[in-house]
């Protein structure tokens, strides 16, 4: 069994991603966590280092403790949050926090669990991140085929701005804000929400899969942000993707992401040019 990761942020010495893996006899649990940009004018709970940082790290120690603990997905990750809210709650007495500023994530988390010679794989899905799978024949499969239909509306209203010759990156950041923080209270408040949230309302709306992986497979599990290379920039298929993270590993495929963001991307088709990248490759 081999297990690869790799976490970038976009900005040096800021990262609000998390990728990682926990095991145990028997049993092997991927987690990759892409924390939403914050829409508030400040961070409320942690200066230093963010209030999507802070959410993302206690969120990742506390399921870690919850796995530990042998709970299954739903109970581990509802757990897990109520413990992250109560530590929210006492980091921010006395300050009246705004709900668009409340941290949310995306969350994928893979259990592959021992069955024969091959593996029975259980997906817990909050999000937009990406869970690809390339069985012994070289297919590749997409274990999540979710699309965010908010990137559709996002795009739409950027190159509206753009008809408009708002192209000054200030300027269309301050005019996409007031539907940004709408969206960011909706998914905080919203009944069967997905997205990792502090204080979900009701169970979380999570995608759910199981799948058999046979002997040989390989899983890669990735945040939108690493996931550029194919649906946002172009420059692979998932299965070039696929090979180039096999064959020349996680870290090549990172360096290609950035160094077209350098020279050539735009902001075009997002707000951000450039994204927090995380990926897990794990091969039984």
């Amino acid at each position: 069994m081999q297990i690869e990761l790799v976490s970038s942020g976009a900005k040096p010495h800021h990262n609000e991603d998390w990728a990682g893996s926990f095991q145990a006899p028997e049993r092997l649990d991927l987690v990759i966590i892409d924390g939403g940009t914050s829409v508030a004018d400040r961070d409320y709970i942690d200066p230093e280092n963010g209030d999507v940082v802070w959410f993302v790290t206690s969120f990742a120690a506390a399921l870690g403790a919850r796995i530990d603990a042998g709970l299954d997905q739903q109970s581990a990750v509802h757990a897990a949050v109520e413990s992250v809210y109560a530590a929210f709650q006492a980091r921010s007495a006395g300050q009246d926090v705004p709900v668009y500023a409340w941290p949310i994530a995306a969350l994928t988390w893979i259990r592959a669990s021992k069955v024969g010679q091959g593996s029975r794989l259980e997906l817990y899905c909050l999000g937009d991140c990406k869970a690809l799978m390339r069985t012994p024949d070289g297919k590749v499969h997409d274990l999540d085929p979710f699309v965010n239909p908010q990137e559709g509306i996002l795009r739409a209203e950027i190159a509206r701005l753009q008809a408009e010759a708002v192209s000054d990156p200030v300027a269309r950041q301050a005019r996409l804000l007031p539907m940004l923080r709408a969206r960011r209270e909706f998914q905080n408040t919203t009944v069967d929400t997905n997205s990792l949230c502090l204080r979900p309302n009701g169970p979380f709306g999570a995608r759910t899969f199981a799948f058999n992986a046979p002997a040989g497979s390989a899983v890669l599990a990735m945040t939108d942000g690493f996931y550029r290379l194919v649906d946002t920039y172009g420059l692979h298929t998932p299965e070039s993707l696929f090979a180039l993270c096999v064959e020349r590993g996680l870290q090549e495929a990172l360096d290609e992401l950035r160094a077209f963001e350098a020279v050539q991307a735009t902001a075009s088709k997002s707000v951000k040019r450039a994204d927090d990248a995380s990926a897990i490759l794990w091969r039984a």
